[in-house]
């Protein structure tokens, strides 16, 4: 998938990694990129269609397939983190609201462009993952899990897309200096960086893009230790 005179979608552009997707598209010469946000007045990057998109209102993401009938890549950027594990006051209702974003939104967007990306010869759909996919901690256990659940519906959406010839591409990193993790005292990357490593794995055909060293150091790990496995359920 080249970036070159394509036409892109991505969700929450107004700010932190979603612009930054926006900027680097139009540098790599996209012909169109559709900024979508809650609030499209809030996009004021030059160069790009601002459109009204909550990935959480079924009737605006229908909409936003029919305006941009001509995509041809689909970034599901817009997301959600709050802080605190599964035992915290209110976990449910944090569990609820960051799955319907980070899982049920990508999913929406997903199912309601996969025909038109079909129809411009197959496309690709970039969804933006973390490294919380793998691992869980009591900052981020909720989020954690709403960010796994949105790793197996990358994995899904591979084999579903397979047939049409859709690239679905899952992007993994750590913390990145935006919005959503100020706050946070930790070592993180620029959201141009992660931005730049993305488009380049995408370019290139990938299906995955570990975009920092403590990423790929993570993902190394998730088979150091050997599984435990019952010979016998009556044991």
């Amino acid at each position: 998938m080249k970036l070159h005179n394509a036409t892109v979608l991505i969700t929450g552009a107004n700010r932190g990694l979603g612009l930054a997707f926006a900027r680097e598209a139009l540098a790599r010469g996209a012909r169109k990129v559709y900024a979508g946000a809650r609030d499209p007045a809030s996009v004021t990057l030059p160069g790009v269609e601002p459109i009204a998109l909550d990935v959480n209102d079924p009737e605006q993401v229908a909409a936003a397939a029919r305006l941009g009938n001509d995509v041809t890549l689909v970034i599901n950027n817009a997301g959600i983190a709050n802080l605190g594990g599964f035992l915290a006051e209110g976990s449910v209702d944090a569990a609820r609201a960051q799955m319907e974003t980070n899982f049920f939104g990508p999913l929406r967007v997903s199912q309601a462009f996969a025909p038109v990306l079909a129809s411009h010869g197959g496309g690709a759909i970039l969804n933006v993952l973390s490294i919380a996919s793998w691992i869980n901690s009591p900052m981020l256990s909720v989020y954690g899990a709403s960010k796994s659940a949105a790793w197996a519906l990358t994995n899904g959406l591979r084999n579903d897309l397979r047939a049409q010839g859709t690239q679905v591409l899952g992007l993994h990193m750590g913390f990145v200096d935006t919005d959503l993790t100020r706050g946070i005292d930790m070592p993180k990357s620029t959201p141009d960086e992660i931005v730049r490593r993305a488009f380049d794995a995408l370019e290139a055909g990938a299906v995955e893009v570990l975009a920092d060293e403590l990423t790929q150091q993570v993902k190394r790990g998730l088979s150091a230790e050997p599984g435990i496995y019952l010979r016998d359920a009556r044991a």
